[in-house]
C-alpha cells in the first residue's frame, strides 16, 4: 500500500544552515566522483534515514552522522566528513556513516519509491537525486529498535504534525508482513511506537495537519 501521507507540493525544510552547508560539502563530493559515469548510470538516488532526515523535516536533533542507502552500489569517496561551526560557534562534525545497512531495519518495500526530493543549492539531482524517507517511513524505520533516542526522535516528528498513530500502524504493519521468523518483539515495538504518537495527539489535540510535501528546500 502507498504511504498515504505521500506529499504534492514544496516546502523549506527548518534544518540550521550550517548543518545544510555541511550535507551539501558532503553531498557535492560523492556527486563529484559521480560526474563521468555514463549518462545512462545516472542518476543515483541517495536515500537518506536516520537524524539528519530528522532534522531536515524538523529542525530538532542536530545529527553527527549522515544514514544513507543508495540506489546501486558505488565506491564512494574518502574525506565523507565535514567539520563545522554551529550558529553559535560550537564545532561540530558531520559524516556519512559507511556502516549504515538497512538489511535488518523495519523498512516498508515501498519507502524509496516514496521518498521525497531534497533540492539541495550547487547539487544537480541529474547526477546525485538526494531523497529523505517520508515522515512516516522515518518513523517506521526507527521501531526496529525503538531506543529511547528513537523514541523521542518519533515523538518529534508527531509534534510537528508530520506523523498520525493510525496511519503509522498501517504502515509499519505493512513493513512487518515482509520479515519472515518470530516477529513478535517488532509488533509490539509498534504498539510502543503507536502510544508514543497517540500520547502527543492526546496532549496537543490542536496539532497541525500533516504537510503536502513533494519537494524539500534544503
Amino acid at each position: 500500500m502507498r504511504d498515504q501521507h505521500a506529499p504534492a507540493m514544496q516546502r523549506e525544510s527548518p534544518a540550521r544552515r550550517e548543518f545544510v552547508d555541511a550535507f551539501v560539502e558532503i553531498a557535492g563530493r560523492i556527486s563529484a566522483s559521480l560526474e563521468k559515469l555514463p549518462r545512462k548510470a545516472l542518476p543515483i538516488q541517495m536515500y537518506v534515514a536516520g537524524g539528519a532526515a530528522l532534522h531536515f523535516y524538523t529542525g530538532e536533533r542536530v545529527s553527527q552522522d549522515v544514514d544513507a542507502a543508495f540506489s546501486k552500489r558505488i565506491a564512494l569517496p574518502d574525506n565523507l566528513d565535514v567539520a563545522y561551526r554551529d550558529a553559535d560557534g560550537a564545532a561540530r562534525l558531520l559524516y556519512l556513516d559507511r556502516q549504515y545497512n538497512d538489511t535488518l531495519a523495519l523498512i516498508h518495500e515501498d519507502a524509496y519509491s516514496d521518498s521525497r526530493q531534497l533540492e539541495l543549492p550547487g547539487l544537480d539531482p541529474e547526477i546525485l537525486d538526494v531523497r529523505l524517507l517520508t515522515p512516516t517511513d522515518l518513523a517506521v524505520s526507527k521501531i526496529g529498535r525503538l531506543t529511547s533516542q528513537d523514541r523521542d526522535d518519533i515523538a518529534a516528528l508527531a509534534r510537528h504534525g508530520l506523523v498520525r498513530s493510525a496511519p503509522l500502524r498501517r504502515r509499519a504493519e505493512e513493513a512487518v508482513d515482509y520479515f519472515v521468523g518470530d516477529t513478535a518483539r517488532l509488533r509490539g515495538n509498534i504498539e510502543a511506537a503507536c502510544r508514543v504518537v497517540a500520547d502527543v495527539e492526546a496532549r496537543s489535540p490542536a496539532l497541525p495537519a500533516p504537510p503536502l510535501v513533494g519537494k524539500i528546500s534544503g
